[in-house]
C-alpha cells in the first residue's frame, strides 16, 4: 500500500493514476474527499485527514509500505502555511511512517536551503533534514516550479480581466517543469529500491522569463491582451501591509519578489541522462494540456 499525501494537487492528480494504473494499491490522504472524486476506483482508496493532525496521519498510514509526500502550504488553503504543512505536517508524516516501518518519498523544491529567502524552501529543507535523520528508507525528489501552477495562475487572470499580470519586471529566467515529468520521476523512485538514500533533482527543458510565459499564453489562447506588471516596490508594500491580515498573500508577494531577482535557473541534463526514459515536456505543451 502506498499512501499519497497531497494526492489531489497538481502533482498528485498526475501521480496517483500512474501508480494505480500499474496495479499498485494507493491510498490518498486529503482534507476534502470531494476533491479526490476523479481519483477514486481502480485501486485508489480515499481517506479524510490532515497532515497537521497527527492522529489522522497515523490512522491513514496504517498498513502502508511507502509514503509519498506531495503536500505544500504555499498558497495557504485551509489556513495552511509552509511552517504548518511543509515543516510540521511532514514531521507528522515522517513520524507515522517511521512507526509503520514504511519507506518515504519527499517531494521538495530545487534550491531548498535553511537560509533561503522563500519560506517554502526553508520549510522543505527542514523536512528533508528530518527525513534523513529518521532512519527509514528515503528518497528526496527536488523539482523546480511547476509549469501548470504558474500557467494556470496567469491564464485565470487573463480570462477574468483580459490582462496577464506579471509580478515584477518579468525578465528574470526561471526554470519550470511539468508536473507530469515529476510524476514520472517519483514513479521511478517508487519502483527502484536503488534510489533509497538519494536526492534526485528535476527541472524542465527551458529557463523562461515570466514575460516569455505571458507571450506563450497569448500565442496559445489567441488573446493578445495587455500584460500588466506589478512593480517591485508594490510587491514589497503588499508583503509588508498584508502580513498580519492575509499571510498567504504576503508570502506570495515575497516569493514573487524572490523569483524576479534570484537565480532560478536549472540544468537538468544530469538527471535526464540518468533517467533517459523520462518525458521532457516544454511549456507550450503544458499550456496546451491545460487549455484542453
Amino acid at each position: 500500500m502506498i499512501v499519497v499525501a497531497g494526492g489531489t494537487g497538481t502533482l498528485g492528480t498526475r501521480l496517483v493514476p500512474r501508480l494505480a494504473g500499474a496495479g499498485v494499491a494507493v491510498r490518498v490522504l486529503t482534507r476534502d474527499p470531494a476533491r479526490a472524486q476523479h481519483l477514486t476506483g481502480h485501486g485508489v482508496e480515499v481517506v479524510r485527514g490532515d497532515v497537521r493532525d497527527p492522529a489522522s496521519v497515523t490512522a491513514a498510514l496504517r498498513g502502508a509500505g511507502m509514503v509519498i509526500s506531495a503536500v505544500h502550504g504555499f498558497a495557504g488553503p485551509g489556513g495552511g502555511s509552509p511552517a504548518t504543512v511543509d515543516r510540521a505536517g511532514n514531521a507528522n508524516l515522517i513520524g507515522a511512517a517511521t512507526r509503520a516501518g514504511a519507506n518515504f518519498i519527499l517531494v521538495s523544491v530545487a534550491g531548498a536551503a535553511p537560509d533561503h529567502p522563500i519560506g517554502l524552501f526553508r520549510a522543505k529543507y527542514a523536512a528533508e533534514d528530518m527525513l534523513r535523520a529518521s532512519g527509514i528508507g528515503w528518497t528526496i525528489v527536488r523539482a523546480t516550479a511547476f509549469m501548470q501552477t504558474w500557467a494556470t495562475i496567469m491564464s485565470r487572470m487573463q480570462e477574468a480581466s483580459g490582462k496577464i499580470v506579471v509580478f515584477g519586471r518579468g525578465d528574470n529566467p526561471v526554470n519550470f517543469v511539468s508536473a507530469a515529468d515529476v510524476a514520472a520521476l517519483v514513479d521511478r523512485a517508487v519502483t527502484d529500491p536503488g534510489l533509497r538514500g538519494q536526492v534526485l533533482e528535476i527541472g524542465g527543458p527551458d529557463n523562461l522569463t515570466f514575460n516569455q510565459v505571458a507571450a506563450l499564453l497569448q500565442e496559445s489562447t489567441g488573446r493578445h491582451g495587455t500584460v500588466r506588471h506589478i512593480a517591485r516596490p508594490a510587491l514589497q508594500m503588499m508583503a509588508w501591509t498584508t502580513a498580519a491580515i492575509k499571510p498567504a498573500l504576503a508570502r506570495q508577494a515575497r516569493a514573487a519578489l524572490a523569483m524576479d531577482t534570484l537565480d532560478m535557473t536549472f540544468d537538468s541534463t544530469s538527471t535526464r541522462r540518468a533517467f533517459p526514459g523520462l518525458p521532457t515536456t516544454d511549456m507550450p505543451s503544458a499550456i496546451k494540456e491545460l487549455l484542453a
